[in-house]
C-alpha cells in the first residue's frame, strides 16, 4: 500500500510539473509572439508588451559591438505603416525556472533575422530581457 501511495504522489508531482512546463511554454509563446505581431505590424504597443522596460538589445554592425535599450530602439525605429511582408517563427524555446530563452527566425525576401531572446518571469509575467541578433542574407 505504501509503495502505490508513493506511485501514485511521484505520478501526481510529475503531472503538475508538465502542466506548469507546459503553461510557461505558451506564457513564453505569447510573449515572443507580441515582439513578432508588432513588429510586422509596426505596432509599437503590442511589441513593447514583449519587453521588460531596461531590456537591451546587442549586435553587431559596421562600427562593432552595439549594446541599446530594446523599447528606445524600437520606439526610435518603428514608423506606422503597412504590415511588413515577412514570415516569422518560433524555433525554439527553453525554459527552467523563472528563467528562459527564445530562438526566433524573422525571414525577408533578402535576408533572415536570427533572434535570440532571453526571458525571466516577473512578478508571474514573462518579459524579454535581452536579445541579441544576427542578419544573415539569403
Amino acid at each position: 500500500m505504501k509503495k502505490l501511495f508513493t506511485g501514485i504522489m511521484i505520478l501526481l508531482t510529475l503531472t503538475a510539473i508538465a502542466q506548469s512546463a507546459k503553461e510557461d511554454y505558451e506564457a513564453i509563446a505569447e510573449t515572443v509572439n507580441y515582439y513578432l505581431i508588432g513588429g510586422t505590424n509596426n505596432d509599437f504597443e503590442t511589441l513593447s508588451k514583449a519587453f521588460h522596460s531596461e531590456a537591451n538589445m546587442t549586435y553587431l554592425n559596421a562600427d562593432g559591438y552595439q549594446q541599446v535599450n530594446a523599447l528606445e530602439f524600437f520606439k526610435k525605429g518603428m514608423k506606422p505603416g503597412p504590415a511588413q511582408n515577412r514570415k516569422t517563427r518560433i524555433v525554439s524555446i527553453d525554459a527552467t525556472g523563472h528563467a528562459a530563452q527564445a530562438k526566433l527566425e524573422i525571414e525577408y525576401d533578402t535576408f533572415y533575422f536570427h533572434d535570440y531572446m532571453q526571458l525571466l518571469k516577473i512578478d508571474g509575467e514573462w518579459k524579454i530581457i535581452s536579445k541579441t541578433f544576427y542578419k544573415q542574407n539569403k
